[in-house]
């Protein structure tokens, strides 16, 4: 007798899926968003500008700017489990080997290749999520496993300072690099693929010129990068400067600035699970949230520049709150948009094109903001430059929307 055939897997375990994803996004982004709770211990030992402190952040982002098309292409083929898992290795080593650096440019070497491996765990988790949740709660899903980003920043702001400090920013580093690998090696112990794709044939590249350009001249795809990039210079101008200002302007001490950033990750967990939880019940309407968090931003980013020094704490903290909750929220319904809209036998590479787009913002905004600070001399500049992108961002994309319907 032929022995039955194994059960595919319980869609209970999407979850599991849900819950591997997330966490290996938190652990990924523990280590390079930590550099941002970092940044005074390094400008400081370094004897950093503005803009050379801005260009830590530069140098960790810049690597995936070119990774991340071929690794969109190759999650189209080949295992996430695999690509995420080598992902966390190729992360893992040059984070220890920068805790190690004497010189401000090997530093820099270092958080570049670090970034190589990072750029793995976005799209890898990304595609993963939308392969088991595609038609079902994809935003709410989308949105949980988008907030490991702001949940490892807000756990690195709250714990690495506190290391930094007791010991030195070489020690956060290496707890940095531990954690990275273990996020990423569960998440390739334990991912199977969907029952529907397990038997599948492998795809064939569709990493190609005509197919990128293809992608480029549909409408949604461009009001997709160009909401993106702005929205993703604005979360990373919150990311870097929002606790060098308090520290600046309000005269707070950078371990305890920290906390205030650690409250914009946590309200950023929010901000990603509850919009792109309420995109699902207007899934049509996904992209709206993007307009509405560009405002929201902007808005705060007012507030935060005309408020005294001596604004009382609990206010601050409301603000900083505020600037987590859509200036870090609204990328869960905006992946959640892309992996809906796009072939599904496209996702990984249509994940991969518009976050490679989005490089651009996460490498350009901290360092040429810190060269604006240093050339203006304060912050007001700063976070002119930021809501000026915002509001060019709006108009654009709110004409291509009249003019083509989406």
């Amino acid at each position: 007798m032929t022995a039955p055939a194994a059960s595919p897997p319980k869609p209970a375990y999407r979850w599991v899926v849900l819950g591997t994803a997330t966490f290996a996004q938190a652990a990924a982004s523990f280590a390079l968003l930590g550099l941002a709770a970092l940044a005074g211990f390094l400008q400081r030992d370094f004897h950093l500008t503005a803009a050379e402190t801005g260009l830590l952040i530069t140098a960790s982002y810049a690597a995936p700017l070119f990774s991340l098309l071929f690794v969109g292409d190759l999650l189209d083929r080949k295992s996430e489990s695999l690509i995420i898992g080598v992902g966390a290795a190729i992360l893992f080593v040059p984070m220890l080997l920068a805790a190690t650096s004497t010189h401000y440019a090997v530093l820099l070497l270092w958080l570049f290749i670090a970034g190589l491996g990072y750029s793995a765990t976005q799209p890898g988790g990304s595609k993963s999520v939308s392969a088991w949740f595609r038609g079902d709660r994809l935003g709410l899903a989308m949105g949980i496993r988008q907030a490991g980003l702001p949940l490892g920043g807000a756990l690195a702001a709250a714990i690495l300072p506190a290391i930094a400090a007791a010991w030195s920013w070489r020690a956060a580093f290496v707890v940095s690099a531990v954690v990275a690998l273990l996020g990423g090696l569960l998440f390739a112990l334990v991912y199977r693929p969907p029952p529907e794709e397990a038997g599948a044939a492998p795809r064939r590249a569709a990493l190609t010129f005509a197919a990128v350009a293809g992608l480029l001249r549909q409408s949604w795809m461009r009001n997709a990068m160009v909401s993106g990039l702005a929205l993703v210079s604005a979360q990373y101008a919150i990311l870097t400067w929002l606790m060098l200002y308090l520290r600046d302007f309000a005269h707070i001490p950078l371990t305890h600035s920290a906390w205030f950033l650690a409250l914009a990750q946590a309200a950023g967990v929010g901000g990603r699970i509850g919009l792109a939880a309420w995109s699902d019940r207007m899934p049509a309407a996904r992209f709206r949230l993007l307009s509405l968090s560009m405002l929201a931003i902007a808005a705060g980013i007012v507030v935060l520049v005309f408020i005294p020094p001596q604004t009382p704490e609990a206010l601050l903290a409301l603000l900083a709150a505020w600037l987590g909750f859509f200036g870090l929220g609204w990328y869960g319904p905006w992946v959640a948009y892309l992996a809906e809209t796009a072939a599904e036998d496209k996702v990984g590479l249509t994940l991969g094109t518009a976050m490679a787009i989005n490089q651009l913002g996460i490498m350009g905004a901290p360092p040429l903001l810190g060269l604006v600070h240093d050339l203006t001399g304060g912050y007001t500049a700063l976070w002119a430059c930021v809501v000026a992108a915002l509001a060019i961002s709006y108009a654009l994309t709110g004409l291509t929307r009249n003019v083509t319907g989406r």
